[in-house]
């Protein structure tokens, strides 16, 4: 079974397909302790949530006659039956992304024949999680890919930048710097990106925090 959270449609607010109608399922759970964290009360065991199988889900999904499923949380990875609805969704010609947080090993589903596409994140000094990043994910990343820097400071700008360089993600996948909201101007993270000629780097802002209250949910 599934723990799950909330689930609706929306917009993708964020990444590659930003603007984009998707079908959401947001877990309940999470194995790190963000400092910015905006979903921390589906991080908390005790978080209100349904038990759902992956067929359930899926076909859940295939009510909703939308092409792309964004699986988020918490941390999805964590849940013990995420592959077999990964299949399922796939299998049903879904364009499946999982969001996850940088800490979990991608191998079982980046090297699957046919696999999702992943948004992850490499938790800067600002986070307090850096020490749980999993580096040698990186060497699983593709085209469609993404990893994501998001940035509340100058000091976590240069980290992202170091990481981005070190392991020449630009020619790897996409990757994103995204403001913590509300503790850093995106005219300055555009400033730095000027200025550190990150050619191939997108700045984000998450579309969905503009159109709605930033504490909405199910949005």
């Amino acid at each position: 079974m599934l723990s799950v959270v909330e689930r609706f449609v929306s917009i993708n607010g964020e990444g590659a397909h930003a603007g984009e109608l998707a079908a959401f399922i947001r877990f309940r759970g999470c194995n790190l302790g963000c400092s910015y964290c905006d979903t921390k009360w589906a991080n908390r065991s005790e978080a209100h949530a349904m038990e759902y199988t992956p067929e359930r889900l899926a076909n859940w999904v295939a009510d909703k006659h939308v092409a792309n499923v964004t699986l988020t949380g918490g941390e999805p990875l964590l849940q013990d039956e995420l592959n077999e609805l990964v299949e399922l969704l796939l299998a049903q010609g879904n364009r499946v992304e999982i969001e996850t947080n940088g800490s979990m090993q991608l191998d079982s589903l980046a090297k699957a024949e046919r696999r999702p596409v992943f948004t992850m994140d490499y938790k800067l000094p600002g986070s307090g999680m850096e020490a749980a990043m999993r580096r040698d994910n990186f060497r699983l990343l593709g085209k469609h890919d993404t990893v994501k820097f998001v940035a509340g400071s100058l000091t976590d700008l240069e980290r992202a930048r170091e990481i981005i360089e070190r392991y020449q993600l630009e020619s790897r996948c996409h990757v994103y710097l995204s403001p913590v909201y509300g503790k850093i101007n995106p005219a300055d993270m555009v400033r730095f990106m000027i200025d550190n000629d990150m050619i191939k780097t997108r700045l984000q802002l998450q579309l969905h925090k503009f159109i709605w209250s930033p504490e909405k949910r199910g949005v």
